[in-house]
């Protein structure tokens, strides 16, 4: 039985990586996908594209629209739940997942970069969730996920010369942190009206296209790694049933609740979360 038929989805920052996985694995359970990206087209040296990912769900016989809105843009954001309505009906589902990452020393961060990360990270998720919760309301139901990280703790690197990527994301980190609690205020405030917010954050480095500055790391210490399949898998669980207010990490979250874990079209079976080191074989 698939969990997401008759719903839409409009997932942000899903041309690639963690945005376009649960893209693909919501469309696999039925959903009508909405995609939004920066642009159509390509994106400096960063592979995939808004246009290809429409076409792989498609391709997998799912429904899916992209629309391309560059978030930093105040303007340009202000009628993107309109804009996604437009294809499949009003949105059952918002998974805010676009970010922006500088790589700084907080001791070097200058207030443009704070400010300009802040936007994107707090302000955008904000406005877009007051976007869509009036719909939302009226229909009585909706599921609003902000995509959080894990460096919103100060994390542990084992390495000496790994340090520094400790130390570089802590401007970004207290965005999610700021992210985290915003949520889970809004979530106590719209659960009533059937509307359920959560934030998501991988438990560990998931090796997208994007996610080079820690490649290294990751390829150090093989149990700090998690496939995309695991944030795809715990956000499917976020975006149906009555969860509230969370502040979740993904394989906690998916070996709490018991489940499988699959392939983003849903079709294999990759491993359970009781048995990481299956999953880890699998990545």
């Amino acid at each position: 039985m698939k969990l997401l038929v008759g719903k839409t989805a409009l997932v942000t920052g899903a041309s690639r990586g963690i945005g376009l996985a649960i893209a693909r694995r919501f469309a696999a359970e039925g959903a009508s996908v909405v995609l939004c990206a920066s642009r159509l087209g390509t994106h400096g040296k960063l592979q995939g594209t808004l246009e290809e990912a429409v076409a792989l769900i498609k391709a997998q016989q799912g429904q899916a629209a992209a629309v391309a809105c560059d978030l930093s843009d105040a303007d340009a954001r202000a009628d993107l739940l309109t804009r996604a309505n437009q294809y499949f009906g009003p949105i059952d589902i918002l998974v805010n997942n676009a970010a922006a990452a500088d790589m700084i020393l907080p001791s070097a961060v200058t207030t443009a970069q704070r400010n300009f990360m802040y936007d994107l990270n707090v302000n955008v998720p904000i406005e877009l969730a007051q976007q869509a919760m009036p719909s939302m309301r009226e229909r009585g139901a909706g599921w609003i996920l902000n995509i959080s990280s894990r460096s919103c703790e100060q994390p542990i690197v084992p390495y000496r010369d790994s340090a520094i990527a400790a130390h570089v994301i802590s401007a970004y980190g207290a965005t999610k942190a700021a992210l985290n609690r915003y949520s889970s205020g809004l979530a106590h405030e719209v659960a009533e009206h059937g509307i359920y917010v959560n934030t998501l954050a991988p438990e560990n480095i998931v090796l997208t296209s994007a996610a080079e500055y820690v490649r290294d790391i990751a390829r150090r210490n093989p149990d700090m790694a998690e496939p995309v399949e695991m944030m795809a898998e715990a956000a499917l669980a976020l975006c149906h049933g009555s969860t509230v207010g969370q502040v979740c990490y993904s394989r906690r979250l998916v070996h709490s609740m018991g489940l499988s874990v699959k392939s983003l079209d849903g079709k294999t079976l990759l491993g359970n979360a009781l048995l990481p080191a299956d999953l880890d074989a699998s990545a």
